[in-house]
């Protein structure tokens, strides 16, 4: 009997370790799936991407000069350049640095450091996380309809593109800040706190500066964003093509987005297959080398506390 239980209870066990050894075979083999289909969805991006700049890159070849760079837009493509619309689009993204910075990180802080836990500020921050998310047309409308219909503002010039954008990255702004402010460890907060100094100086001294990488970094890919914006400076007047660089906030200007839409409509082969591509590998530069102060900023600010 007792042998006859031992072969028993042997079998169940070895039935248990054989179901156990199947289970972990047929999990590896999910894993294994999981990470081809993970790999596949990345190459299709990556691909899709090498294509798409490979053939930009090869329609621009022989148009991108020192004279597309410094020219004005011509209705002959061989005499077209991109200067009034970068210089455009560079006055206005300053502005729309100056303006959401202070504000997106103010508001940042007001909502971590300043505002209790409960109900209004949870309301607040899920409608600036929404607000992030809302198509830039909407943006377009809102500063048309608040700029131009309700302040009076003239229409497409630098100071109401310049507020538009603003309104389009400051949910973005806010979101950024807030969490690298999150990221700063509450024994830090303490600390400051422990030895005399008030609220303000503890954020001053302690709470912003571990912050400023994630805040630059935030900031600056939102302003990347915004720089290829259409749809809100169509919406505000903004002119397709513009002749002179903008001189004042109140200046009628064009933005290079908005050129390479102009150039992209004309009938003429060299415009949609030389001066529209070159503009857009331009365009392309400009924001790639925004995101790549981002990330030696963010970099070096780490390495300085690091040491």
């Amino acid at each position: 009997m007792k042998n006859m239980e031992g072969v028993i209870r042997g079998t169940v066990e070895a039935l248990g370790t054989q179901k156990a050894d199947d289970n972990i075979q047929s999990e590896r083999i999910k894993g294994i799936i999981f990470q081809l289909l993970c790999v596949f969805a990345a190459l299709v991006g990556i691909v899709s991407l090498a294509f798409l700049l490979v053939y930009v890159l090869r329609e621009a070849v022989g148009w991108l000069d020192w004279d597309f760079l410094t020219g004005r837009p011509s209705r002959f493509a061989s005499k077209a350049g991109i200067r009034p619309p970068m210089l455009g689009s560079t006055f206005v993204i300053a502005l729309v640095a100056l303006f959401s910075l202070p504000l997106g990180v103010g508001a940042a802080v007001y909502l971590e450091e300043y505002s209790k836990q409960g109900l209004w500020k949870r309301f607040v921050e899920v409608n600036i996380a929404n607000l992030a998310g809302v198509p830039s047309i909407v943006y377009g409308l809102l500063g048309l309809g608040l700029f131009v219909s309700t302040l009076g503002l003239p229409h497409g010039v630098v100071l109401v593109g310049a507020l538009t954008l603003t309104l389009r990255v400051l949910p973005i702004v806010i979101v950024s800040s807030q969490e690298a402010i999150k990221a700063v460890p509450d024994l830090q907060r303490h600390a400051a706190l422990g030895i005399g100094a008030t609220r303000w100086q503890m954020i001053r001294t302690v709470v912003l500066p571990e912050a400023v990488p994630g805040i630059l970094t935030g900031t600056i890919i939102a302003l990347a964003n915004a720089m290829g914006e259409t749809a809100p400076l169509i919406m505000i007047g903004a002119a397709t093509t513009m002749f002179s660089a903008p001189h004042g906030l109140l200046s009628s200007f064009s933005a290079l987005p908005l050129q390479i839409y102009a150039w992209s409509d004309f009938p003429q082969t060299e415009f949609r297959h030389g001066v529209t591509p070159a503009a857009i590998v331009v365009l392309l530069l400009i924001i790639l080398s925004m995101n790549g102060v981002a990330i030696y900023l963010r970099n070096r600010f780490y390495q300085r506390k690091k040491g």
